[in-house]
């Protein structure tokens, strides 16, 4: 089954998947896995795709996602090949997706035992005391995520009390809004916007008496086969902050 897809994480599952698909076409963004993205033709961004690089791959079918991807390239792309839209905000939907995929691309087997080994690196939601958390995603403005997105489904995995959870998509937010909300801990992730070290001591620096850390960005959002060991790292991640605050 010749494949196209538009959603980086999802390009990651797909190879992981394996049978009978052939990944024939990727975004720009799509970099994982690393040894074998390179197989996949670029056929644009996520938000900008090349129409005609994809019809001309002549796929049976294209992956897309409704937040990642735009209306109107999903119309275009329908005119000529089968599509499959995910809506992924939740962790729970996150998994529905890699069956939905594992069904649609004849891998349903490879899907559920990959679902399976996923489940085994989830907490419970008792493991954890909760910590009020700002999670941010850029830095002029600063930038947070609201309750419904997935970064804050896995936020709420982890036991990270959203401080934006009342709110939607991404918020601009200031050092004084933090403080506040209560901010206990302020979670810099590496991407879209590459925080480093010295921001976590600005944060600390306005917002005295709380904890600041740089966050892997791929563990929080990126979602198919990469949530096994994005789950395992947080797990310790999570270790190191309580450490961290019972200091």
């Amino acid at each position: 089954m010749r494949v196209v897809s538009l959603v980086p994480s999802l390009t990651e599952l797909l190879f992981d998947l394996g049978g009978e698909i052939e990944v024939v076409g990727r975004t720009r963004f799509c970099i994982h896995p690393a040894e074998k993205i390179s197989e996949a033709t670029i056929v644009g961004g996520t938000k900008n795709p090349r129409i005609d690089r994809i019809r001309a791959l002549k796929p049976d079918l294209v992956v897309l996602n409704r937040e990642e991807n735009r209306r109107e390239d999903a119309d275009a792309i329908r005119d000529f090949a089968p599509l499959l839209v995910t809506e992924i905000s939740t962790v729970e939907q996150a998994l529905g997706a890699i069956q939905e995929i594992g069904a649609a691309t004849g891998t349903a087997e490879a899907a559920t035992r990959l679902c399976t080994s996923i489940r085994a690196e989830m907490p419970s939601t008792e493991t954890y005391t909760p910590l009020r958390t700002a999670y941010l995603i850029w830095k002029k403005p600063l930038m947070s995520v609201g309750g419904d997105t997935y970064i804050h489904d896995v936020m709420r995995l982890f036991g990270f009390e959203n401080v934006f959870g009342n709110v939607t998509r991404y918020p601009e937010t200031s050092y004084d809004e933090l403080a506040a909300r209560g901010t206990e801990l302020v979670l810099l992730s590496s991407e879209p916007y590459p925080f480093k070290t010295s921001d976590a001591d600005e944060v600390r620096e306005a917002l005295p008496g709380s904890l600041a850390l740089t966050a892997d960005g791929e563990a929080f959002s990126w979602y198919g086969s990469r949530m096994r060991p994005a789950f395992k790292a947080l797990r310790a991640f999570r270790a190191r902050i309580d450490t961290l605050s019972n200091a």
